[in-house]
């Protein structure tokens, strides 16, 4: 009976081997993309050999793989696992077995979660001469720049979704209390729980900030929020609540301030959702171009306009469109002791010099502002009695200049192409010429073209070919943005872009803000002025072949790697050969890759660090 019972178990473990065998060859043979084996599926065999399989190798330092969960407090930030596209364009890398093998580094960490190295270079800045004139807030970019990678925030988590994103953020990303007892009583931040809240409030904020925008409108209402008026910078922007109630009215904000003068006040605005840069009104122009801005906003922003001989009013006179305005929220426009008086007619004497005039000024709720309009043709700057300041020449108003430049000392004429002109209403001004665009017809066609070709491209490629998950990027930069297409492609989707200008190349951002998008100048070969982990995505359209004739393409890397957070994505679209070179070294940074077409790379960072 012994017998017959082990040979009927016997007979049945037969019977069930043979039926997961014949189940097998089933699956592989008729399910072409089957999930569970990735790398078995008979189609992916036939296009590529197990060598084409993306693998990591680790660096020299570590000989372990890396884990498939990092944890990091509450929030696990997955190592994400090699994408396999079954779309794949592969013959290109059918030979070459080199692909996926890392590069060999020995990475180290840099000392701080937060580091900036133009931004925190110590040693530069304690050389300076001089402080008095925010010197020390200014770009100091080491030589040679530094290869560490920055670490997280012990218990980082993965970023809370827009728009849950703007009222409150994770304390542990962030975690610098100073700010929230230092302006306990002005609502700008509250700590509650493991959060960041944000509840709308500011210096000059008594009622909130919704009421304070609306009342600006209700004072002047030709601004028209989202109409009009849609690219605006506020400058000594605090947590940036203002930039981030006016995207609810479409107006899209480029907030600044300087480093540490709020203590991560830039890193709560980033860490929101909300466009933001670090930046200061120093010596050196703003890296912006001429006639960007249809309104530029202070509210208590700390700034001496009257001082430097006028250079920081006249460096926002610059920046400003010609017709645009400037709304200053500042206790010498409705306070009258002796000395904000004085202020106050130092103010109005330089702002009558410049041309500006005032078009409302008035006070609510125990504060106030003025609003100053920019002229829109040079008849005022022609007939003063005195020409201080004087008119510039062309050679200090030359195209591309705001880039480690002196502050201005002079006003620039209005461009002729600009007399009496304003972009069209939004939306229509993201689609029509733009005003600054050069007349001869190519230069039309061009922009034409380019914008059709970023249509096709974000429809085709990085939206619905690309496995990039699109519900949770907000925050994007486009390293390399010519005429602002990627961008205005993206338009309708919950996120905005940094538009970013080398400065070495053809200078288009003037059109881009034209266009009623935001941007920048940048030289890549130095680290951007922004916090560690700011965007959800970088983007890059044949920039690195260029920019590797000049600099060391693993710094650019390094820096990808600081601005990007765990989670969040990179899309380059190169030659083979620069591709080539790129893929081992994300390899090296724990980064997975993949390769669209055989000329979009897309990569994915871990939370990996040394």
């Amino acid at each position: 009976m012994t017998n017959n019972i082990f040979q009927s178990r016997k007979f049945s473990g037969l019977c069930v081997l043979s039926i997961l065998l014949v189940s097998v060859t089933i699956l592989l043979l008729t399910n072409d993309t089957i999930d569970l084996f990735p790398y078995l599926s008979l189609s992916y065999l036939r296009r590529s050999s197990l060598s084409d399989v993306p693998t990591f190798t680790s660096p020299t330092n570590d000989s372990s793989s890396p884990p498939p969960v990092t944890q990091t407090g509450d929030v696990n930030v997955p190592v994400p696992t090699p994408m396999i596209d079954q779309d794949l364009e592969l013959d290109w890398r059918k030979d070459d077995r080199e692909w996926n093998k890392s590069l060999q580094v020995d990475w180290k960490r840099c000392e701080s979660q937060d580091y900036m190295p133009c931004l925190d270079n110590t040693k530069a800045i304690k050389k300076l001469k001089s402080k008095r004139n925010m010197e020390h807030r200014e770009r100091h970019c080491p030589e040679p720049a530094p290869k560490c990678l920055v670490p997280l925030p012990k218990r980082y988590k993965i970023p809370l979704p827009w728009p849950q994103s703007r009222d409150m953020i994770w304390y542990d990303n962030a975690p610098h209390p100073k700010l929230v007892e230092y302006k306990k009583d002005q609502n700008w931040i509250r700590k509650s729980g493991p959060f960041f809240v944000f509840p709308g409030g500011g210096t000059q904020f008594k009622d909130g900030v919704i009421h304070y925008i609306n009342f600006i409108q209700k004072t002047l209402p030709v601004l028209e929020w989202g109409k009009k008026v849609r690219v605006v910078l506020d400058v000594g922007c605090g947590v940036a609540s203002f930039g981030g109630t006016l995207l609810d009215k479409n107006v899209i904000t480029m907030s600044f301030a300087p480093k540490d003068e709020h203590e991560a006040q830039i890193q709560f605005a980033l860490e929101r959702g909300i466009p933001a840069t670090l930046a200061v009104i120093g010596t050196q122009k703003l890296p912006f171009p001429d006639n960007a801005y249809d309104v530029i906003h202070c509210a208590r922003c700390r700034v001496h306009w009257h001082g430097y001989g006028g250079r920081p009013l006249l460096e926002l006179n610059r920046i400003l469109r010609p017709g645009g305005y400037f709304v200053w929220s500042a206790t010498p426009v409705y306070q009258h002791d002796e000395g904000h008086r004085n202020v106050w007619k130092t103010m109005e004497s330089l702002t009558t010099s410049m041309c500006w005039k005032v078009v409302a000024r008035t006070r609510f709720t125990k504060v106030g502002f003025v609003i100053y309009q920019k002229p829109n043709s040079d008849s005022c700057y022609e007939s003063r009695k005195n020409q201080d300041p004087p008119l510039c020449n062309e050679e200090e108003t030359k195209k591309n200049s705001s880039w480690y430049t002196p502050l201005l000392t002079c006003l620039p004429k209005v461009p002729v192409r600009s007399t009496g002109k304003w972009p069209s209403l939004w939306p229509e001004r993201l689609t029509d010429t733009p005003v600054s665009l050069i007349t001869e017809q190519s230069s039309e066609e061009s922009f034409r073209e380019d914008t059709r070709l970023w249509s096709g491209t974000i429809s085709d490629i990085y939206l619905n070919g690309s496995a990039i998950n699109w519900t949770k990027i907000h925050n994007v930069m486009d390293m390399n943005a010519g005429y602002g297409g990627f961008a205005a492609a993206l338009i309708n989707r919950p996120l905005w872009v940094m538009n970013v200008i080398p400065v070495q190349g053809e200078d288009t951002l003037p059109m881009i803000f034209d266009r009623g998008l935001i941007g920048i100048y940048h030289d890549w070969c130095e680290s951007f002025n922004t916090y560690p982990r700011s965007y959800d995505l970088l983007h890059s359209s044949f920039l690195l072949t260029n920019l590797s004739q000049r600099c060391y393409l693993m710094e650019v890397v390094v820096e990808i790697d600081r601005i990007v957070r765990p989670g969040g994505y990179l899309v380059v679209q190169d030659t083979v050969e620069m591709l080539k070179k790129l893929n081992p070294i994300l390899l090296s940074l724990r980064w997975s890759t993949n390769v669209y077409r055989g000329k979009f790379l897309v990569g994915l960072k871990s939370s990996w660090r040394p």
